[in-house]
């Protein structure tokens, strides 16, 4: 896919949370922009944060490639912190900051306990804008 596009220099390879093949769907239909994780597993695994202009080749279930990303904005906020408009821009549930702190509530605290770490509704998180640039429909 990545010599598909077109692109030059270099990407990462990832899936999203429990959902890869839903997430990934959305990304495509042009619903989901944003994601969001857990700050103190980058701290923890020593893994930079992701930084405007970064490509990612997001991964289905089966680690085969469905799109290319780019990074647009990060930024590191508190959980508790997170917007209506970044919940809205992760295209998820109902889009309500309401469905996004309960989801992502349930996913952090399981994704901080396998880390070894504690879940805190003030622990910050990794917020991250994209866009889809391939494939890319024609208007």
């Amino acid at each position: 896919m990545w010599r598909a596009s077109g692109i030059a220099g270099t990407f990462d390879a990832w899936s999203f949370g429990e959902d890869p093949d839903g997430l990934a769907a959305l990304v495509l239909c042009g619903k989901k922009t944003a994601t969001a994780s857990a700050y103190p597993v980058y701290a923890a695994e020593c893994e930079p944060l992701p930084e405007p202009g970064q490509y990612s080749v997001i991964l289905n279930a089966r680690e085969e490639a469905v799109c290319v990303i780019r990074t647009v904005a990060v930024r590191v906020t508190p959980f508790d912190q997170v917007t209506a408009d970044h919940a809205a821009a992760e295209g998820e549930g109902d889009l309500s900051l309401e469905y996004w702190r309960r989801a992502h509530r349930a996913f952090f605290q399981k994704e901080m306990a396998q880390a070894g770490l504690s879940f805190d509704g003030h622990m910050p998180v990794v917020l991250e804008t994209f866009e889809l640039v391939y494939p890319k429909e024609e208007p």
